[in-house]
C-alpha cells in the first residue's frame, strides 16, 4: 500500500487487519474521509502505538490533540495522528478518558509526545500519568482553567493589564464589557444581494446620478 490516494477498500481492509491481529489492542476502526481512524482501549495505548511503530512502519507521531464533548460520560478524546513514510499513509487512533482519569504517556515510544501531552493538559486538563514534566506550555503561570474546553468561558476568567501605578502587569478580573457588533464587510463589495449598504449610499437615490458626459465635453 504505497500509491497514494489510498482507496476506501484499502484502509477497509488494513483496519479489519489490524482489529484482528493486534490483540486486543484495537477496538474498532472507521474509514472516514479518506482516512483509517482506529479506536484504542486507553491503559494500553502505549502498547497500542508501539505495535503500529514496530510491526506497521507508523515511524512518526505527527501530533497529537484533545477533542471535548462535555455531553459524554468521558468526554475526552485524544488523537494521535501517525505517518508511515515507507508506506505512504496516515492514521489516526482515538482514545476516551475523562476529567480525572490520567492517559498513559506516550513519550516512552514517541519522545516528541512530551509537548503535545503538555498542549493537551493546559488547553483541555488532560492528565498523563508518567510524563516527565507535565505542566502548562501554552497560557501563563497561575492561569485558571483550560481554554479550549467547551465550557470554558469566551471572556476567560482574568484579564491582563499595565498598572502605571504598581509599574508592573496586574492580573484582574474579567469585567462586563459590552459584546461587539462585528461587521466583516469589506469596503469593495459594494451593495450587492447579500451585503449590507455601505454608509453614505442611502443619501443618493439611483434616478438622482447623473448620466456621464458625452465625448467631446468637460
Amino acid at each position: 500500500m504505497s500509491s497514494w490516494p489510498h482507496s476506501h477498500a484499502d484502509l477497509d481492509a488494513l483496519g479489519q487487519e489490524l482489529v484482528a491481529n493486534g490483540a486486543g489492542l484495537f477496538t474498532g476502526y472507521r474509514v472516514q474521509f479518506d482516512d483509517l481512524s482506529l479506536s484504542a482501549q486507553m491503559p494500553r495505548i502505549a502498547e497500542a502505538l508501539a505495535f503500529l511503530r514496530d510491526n506497521h512502519q507508523f515511524q512518526q507521531l505527527i501530533d497529537l490533540a484533545g477533542v471535548d464533548y462535555p455531553e459524554r460520560e468521558r468526554r475526552f478524546e485524544v488523537v494521535y495522528c501517525l505517518l508511515s513514510l515507507t508506506r505512504n499513509l496516515r492514521i489516526r487512533l482515538r482514545i476516551e478518558t475523562d476529567e480525572d482519569t490520567a492517559v498513559p504517556t506516550a513519550t516512552g515510544v514517541f519522545p516528541n509526545a512530551d509537548w503535545y501531552e503538555r498542549e493537551a493538559f493546559d488547553m483541555y486538563g488532560i492528565f498523563f500519568d508518567g510524563h516527565p514534566d507535565l505542566r502548562r506550555i501554552l497560557t501563563d503561570y497561575g492561569f485558571h482553567g483550560h481554554p479550549l474546553r467547551k465550557d470554558f468561558p469566551m471572556m476567560g476568567n482574568v484579564e491582563v493589564r499595565y498598572d502605571d501605578e504598581l509599574k508592573r502587569v496586574v492580573y484582574e478580573p474579567v469585567k462586563a464589557v459590552e459584546w461587539r457588533n462585528w461587521d466583516f464587510l469589506s469596503p469593495w463589495e459594494g451593495d450587492e444581494r447579500g451585503y449590507a449598504p455601505l454608509p453614505g449610499d442611502d443619501k443618493v437615490a439611483l434616478g438622482d446620478v447623473p448620466p456621464p458626459p458625452k465625448g467631446g465635453q468637460g
